[in-house]
């Protein structure tokens, strides 16, 4: 098992203990008062935390005997939980091989589709600014340190970029956005792919880490000259600007609905019965290249009958009610053709 890719380092054991405490506290309380309450309990990435916050307070208002709670504990330690048996499910943007699921025992069952956003904070420029993702990988490499290098003049005629020092921010290991992040880079950057690869842990060279999406929209907005990278509702939310990046057909695409649509769309053919598939710098004139899913991570074999059925009922509404309200939250619901893929495989399980 390959399992660097998604961890480099061991999970921090106070996350996954503490992880263990409250389910145990979540799953086995209620039956002091409710025999009849089943709470479904899940951990793992911060980007889709905000949505999976307000599926479970929907959901709980729906069916009081089946409760939701979701604990943001980042996406590689949320793999670890959830093979080792705590919880219901894990979460994030971790694409796992056909091997890793085999030897962790887990399912992907994509939920809703992502980006990652380069957000930038420049005093006095208006315009939306353009990236490479080689230019991107160089600033995150190092390798440039100007907002006025001459790399990004020519991706930005017309804009006055200043004389100063380009402030990088990252996301510290175990992350779900760094897999993305890194996982289009290099695709796109040999260096980048030599010197620091695809991961959700990777050994960044320059800069500083912010904890959380929100913590990473907060640093740069807050400090003149920062760059970072985060989903992209937490950049519209803070309000701070986002660039348009380079994707595999030469155009420089902008993050949207319609982009991270198109982005799925171009792949839909070559989803694999077991949705593990990266959807980072694919083709097509309108795709967004720093474009994912966001799985769950579910336990190939369900321990209790009532739990499997209270977790068959809480994925039917996320593909259908669910769809809707993120859509409404300011997330991209899934296509249709993956959805009807989906509930065909959820049917079959019944």
């Amino acid at each position: 098992m390959t399992a660097g890719r998604w961890n480099s380092e061991r999970p921090r054991s106070y996350a996954i203990f503490f992880l263990c405490l409250v389910v145990a506290a979540l799953v086995f309380a209620p039956h002091m008062w409710a025999q009849e309450t089943i709470m479904l309990v899940g951990s793992g990435s911060t980007v889709p935390s905000p949505l999976y916050t307000k599926w479970a307070n929907e959901f709980n208002q729906r069916n009081p005997r089946v409760q939701v709670r979701y604990l943001p504990i980042g996406t590689s330690e949320s793999i670890t939980a959830i093979s080792r048996g705590s919880g219901d499910f894990g979460a994030g943007e971790v694409q796992l091989s056909a091997q890793e699921l085999k030897d962790l025992r887990l399912v992907l069952f994509p939920t809703i589709l992502v980006a990652i956003v380069p957000i930038y904070n420049l005093p006095g420029v208006r315009e939306e600014l353009r990236f490479t993702g080689e230019v991107l990988a160089d600033i995150y490499l190092g390798r440039i340190k100007k907002w006025n290098d001459p790399r990004l003049v020519r991706l930005n005629p017309g804009v006055n970029l200043p004389d100063a020092a380009i402030k990088v921010i990252y996301r510290p290991k175990g992350k779900g956005s760094n897999y993305i992040f890194t996982d289009y880079l290099s695709k796109v950057s040999p260096t980048f792919r030599a010197q620091v690869g695809k991961s959700a842990s990777p050994s960044w060279p320059v800069g500083v880490p912010a904890e959380r999406s929100s913590d990473m929209a907060d640093k740069v907005k807050n400090e003149s000259g920062a760059i970072g990278y985060v989903e992209l509702n937490y950049a519209t939310k803070v309000g701070i600007g986002y660039g348009a990046v380079q994707n595999a057909a030469g155009n420089y695409v902008r993050a949207s609905h319609a982009s991270l649509l198109a982005a799925c769309q171009a792949m839909q053919s070559s989803i694999p019965a077991n949705f593990s598939i990266s959807l980072t710098n694919v083709g097509g004139a309108e795709s967004y290249p720093l474009t994912s899913f966001t799985w769950l991570y579910l336990p190939a074999q369900a321990a209790i009958p009532a739990r499997a059925r209270a977790m068959s009922d809480l994925l039917a509404w996320m593909m259908s009610d669910g769809q809707r309200l993120a859509q409404l939250e300011g997330y991209t619901e899934l296509p249709a053709p993956l959805l009807t893929k989906l509930n065909l495989k959820l049917a079959s399980k019944k």
